[in-house]
């Protein structure tokens, strides 16, 4: 039996680059098509590299040329100008194009939880979630009228070693470890689904090549939901410390730090919690093998091998204290 072929449209990013290890290991034939090789997340041996720009229609065609595969998977498309440009390239070259969308696409607040995949999808807060949204309209019109192979993907928050889950990231550790309050939003209670790029790749490789995954939609999230509280304090208790946690309204976070309202208020400040039986019944291996207690400690010895990437955001550390001055006394 011959492998699958499988061009991966990104390869070297937080989820991608796990899916890329899941597909060698399981023996298919791996082509990544991006801008150029990633030292973070290196590539494993034996998948075919190709550089192009996705952005740049001549680029991507002289990379791929005719050729065909098996599968395709779009990990960078973002608007459906991006998507469009994919139907035409790949109709009639491959059997199964898989889009990755988003789990913040889903009714923001969601009315009810779980999560399922027939949950409305409706996000008036966040323009990555509604530009998500137009992509997956757009699939399933060129599904049901041209019969084109779509696939849509919906993760939550996947993470691996080099992501910090909250909103200032480094800048949180470092407050942290000097002892200084971390800004939480709301009470710190709503319940955030967050998955290891590991445990998602699972998933995703199962839905790859699957003829009953074709015009249809999943959610890959996990079932691994804490607080944020919970995610606060593993990270501290990974970095060494007792982590001080300050609760601020996500209003106010938003308003003082406006870069960080629309994925605040469009997406963290919300309980989500979802069903994943759908892709469970094609995929029964699928399951939170890593729990974020044990994720929070692969982060922070990530970035302790790593000084370089310790990025502290002296605006964001102010911005933090302006938060911190509108608690009561």
């Amino acid at each position: 039996m011959t492998s699958k072929t499988i061009l991966f449209i990104g390869g070297t990013g937080t989820i991608s680059s796990a899916c890329v290890a899941r597909a060698v290991s399981r023996g298919a034939s791996v082509t990544v098509l991006n801008r150029g090789h990633s030292r973070t997340r290196p590539l494993p041996e034996g998948v075919e590299e190709l550089q192009a720009d996705i952005r740049d229609a001549s680029s991507v065609d002289a990379a791929l040329g005719s050729r065909e595969f098996d599968v395709v998977t779009e990990f960078l498309a973002f608007t459906p100008e991006h998507v469009a440009a994919d139907v035409a390239r790949f109709a009639g070259r491959t059997g199964q194009y898989v889009f990755i969308s988003s789990a913040s696409a889903y009714q923001t607040p969601p009315e009810r939880i779980p999560v399922t995949e027939s949950t409305p999808l409706r996000n008036p807060f966040w323009k990555y979630s509604q530009d998500k949204i137009a992509c997956e309209d757009l699939l399933v019109r060129e599904y049901r009228e041209n019969a084109f192979p779509a696939t849509i993907v919906r993760p939550s928050h996947t993470y691996d070693r080099t992501s910090i889950p909250t909103s200032g990231h480094w800048t949180d550790i470092a407050r942290m470890r000097a002892g200084k309050p971390v800004v939480v939003h709301g009470d710190g209670t709503s319940l955030w689904t967050i998955t290891h790029n590991t445990d998602f790749a699972v998933a995703f490789d199962g839905l790859l090549g699957r003829p009953e995954a074709v015009g249809d939609s999943f959610h890959i999230t996990g079932d691994h939901a804490p607080t944020w509280n919970q995610i606060y304090t593993w990270l501290g208790e990974a970095a060494g410390v007792e982590a001080k946690l300050a609760h601020v309204a996500s209003d106010t976070i938003a308003r003082i730090a406006p870069d960080l309202g629309p994925g605040l208020i469009g997406d963290k400040a919300h309980s989500m919690v979802f069903d994943n039986s759908k892709v469970k019944a094609l995929v029964p291996e699928f399951a939170t093998t890593v729990p974020f207690s044990r994720g929070a400690e692969q982060i922070i010895e990530w970035y302790d091998a790593h000084p370089e990437q310790q990025r502290f955001d002296p605006d964001l550390d102010a911005a933090f204290e302006r938060m911190l001055a509108t608690i009561p006394a």
